[in-house]
């Protein structure tokens, strides 16, 4: 990374990782007043959908996309939604071995774009993606206990939950010299 933090002061360098959202609530520990039950809304229904999700690690943004599937198809538009999002700078993309990361034509894909240099996460390492972190915040606020009544709500409020929060994650500093990120970042 800092090599190509080196050769691109002004790359961005972006954890990505995928997550699927249930309707059906997932539940947690919760506060309520003594005497009082929480009432969490079960539904019935396994509404499900997709997202595909980068965290830029200098900025805390985060790029995201639903898509009905996560195959190797789907990560190539979630990819070339990077490119288009992140028109001109050099991307270093941080990413995990799932099956659809490592299809021939990802990889293929990875090549030919000579703006997109990628690394893998080891194996079994989930919590060494950032991306995982913004997934978890995410479920924590929007959809732990949720009480939405309709499936396209809850989506709706994940997304904007996603669009309109800077997640902080000092990963970089676990792992760069403070001196080095003092001269690339400034």
């Amino acid at each position: 990374m800092t090599d190509f933090l080196q050769r691109h002061p002004d790359g961005v360098v972006l954890a990505m990782d995928e997550m699927s959202l249930y309707f059906q609530a997932t539940l947690t520990r919760v506060w309520c007043p003594i005497g009082q039950s929480p009432i969490v809304r079960i539904s019935p229904d396994r509404d499900h959908l997709h997202y595909y999700g980068a965290l830029n690690l200098r900025t805390g943004q985060e790029i995201a996309l639903s898509l009905p599937a996560l195959s190797s198809d789907h990560t190539l538009h979630f990819l070339d939604h990077i490119l288009t999002c992140l028109p001109t700078q050099p991307i270093l993309l941080l990413l995990d071995r799932a099956p659809w990361h490592t299809a021939k034509d990802v990889q293929q894909f990875l090549t030919a774009h000579p703006r997109l240099d990628f690394v893998f996460f080891p194996p079994a390492c989930p919590d060494l993606n950032p991306q995982e972190h913004v997934w978890k915040q995410a479920r924590q606020e929007v959809s732990h206990n949720h009480t939405f009544p309709l499936f396209p709500a809850l989506c709706k409020a994940f997304r904007a939950f996603l669009d309109h929060t800077l997640f902080s994650f000092h990963w970089l500093d676990q792992y760069i010299p403070p001196s080095f990120c003092q001269f690339v970042f400034g």
